[in-house]
Parts: C-alpha cells; sequence; structure tokens
C-alpha cells in the first residue's frame, strides 16, 4: 500500500490519543484503545466498513467471538481520531471515505484511480518547494498542504483484451 517508511515519534498514537481525550473530559475506553492499536497495526488506506470487518475477525485469547466494538463506536472513534490529528480522511471513493495515517509518517500526496478507487502514495520535493514558493509570492503561512490528483491508473487506463467482431468491423 505505501513506501512510505515511518517517522520516528515520542508520544504512541494510544497515549496521543489519551491526551486529546482528556481535553475534551473523555477518557481512552477499552474499546477506543482497541481501534487506535488495530489502525497502527500497519500502514494502509482503509474505511470504515473494513475496519468493522478487521476487529471483528480478530480473536482475544479466551473468546470464541472477536473483538467486541460496535460499529457506532468505530464510526465516532475514526472522528475523534481525525480531530485528533491521528487520522485525516484522503478521499472519498467509491461512496466510502478512506482514511490514512497522520500521525507518525511524512506529509505526502495521493494518485486516486476514478475508476477502480486506488491510492498511490507519493513524496516529492520539488512540488513541496514549488508550494513553498507559491506561498512566499503570496505572503502566505503554509500550516500543511493535501493535494489529490484524479484519473485512472496504468491498469484502468489499459484498452480492453477484447477482438472486435467481424460484424461490428463494417
Amino acid at each position: 500500500m505505501s513506501d512510505l517508511a515511518a517517522i520516528a515519534v515520542n508520544v504512541s498514537p494510544a497515549d496521543k490519543f489519551r491526551e486529546y481525550l482528556v481535553t475534551r473530559g473523555m477518557r481512552l475506553t477499552r474499546e477506543r484503545e482497541l481501534v487506535v492499536a488495530e489502525v497502527f497495526s500497519h500502514h494502509e488506506h482503509f474505511d470504515s466498513d473494513q475496519l468493522v470487518e478487521r476487529l471483528a475477525g480478530q480473536k482475544l485469547a479466551g473468546q470464541k467471538e472477536g473483538k467486541r466494538v460496535s460499529r457506532a463506536t468505530v464510526y465516532r472513534t475514526l472522528n475523534e481520531m481525525v480531530e485528533a490529528g491521528l487520522l485525516r480522511k484522503v478521499a472519498r471513493t467509491q461512496n466510502r471515505d478512506v482514511y490514512e495515517h497522520d500521525y507518525g509518517y511524512p506529509r505526502h500526496d495521493h494518485l486516486i484511480c476514478s475508476k477502480c478507487g486506488s491510492l498511490t502514495e507519493f513524496e516529492n520535493a520539488p512540488l513541496a518547494g514549488i508550494l513553498e514558493q507559491v506561498a512566499k509570492e503570496f505572503g502566505f503561512r503554509v500550516t500543511g498542504h493535501r493535494l489529490e490528483v484524479y484519473g485512472l491508473c496504468a491498469d484502468c487506463s489499459k484498452p480492453p483484451r477484447t477482438r472486435h467482431r467481424k460484424l461490428d468491423m463494417i
């Protein structure tokens, strides 16, 4: 999914989320902690339904069923994680919100296929330099940026492999 290397951080995602929740008068419940742990167990783009399925499929020691986290808790926790700066919504593809880590990964941009919904991450130093130069020209202080380029991926751009029927060629 990603060739981006993680950036070393001093505070774990769970501890950062706990700090955020405290400022809101909330606490890091067992269910929220399970969501954070699963989200940060590996770096990939995901939607809320995929996360619900991953949590349901995991078994805790001595349990017959998967981890008990309701769908509503997953949705609320994802929104809280976005507000806390741990996640960001990358794009809405195929009628779903797609999330990625915003904490512990370098600034990067995305190529998004309009047909299959695939996301490709890339870093481009010259592009970042151009954005900084444009901001400087306008006296603008950049606090972040988000670039999503839409088009067709290499697989979706391939011509169909069907042979023309003789009647179609008339």
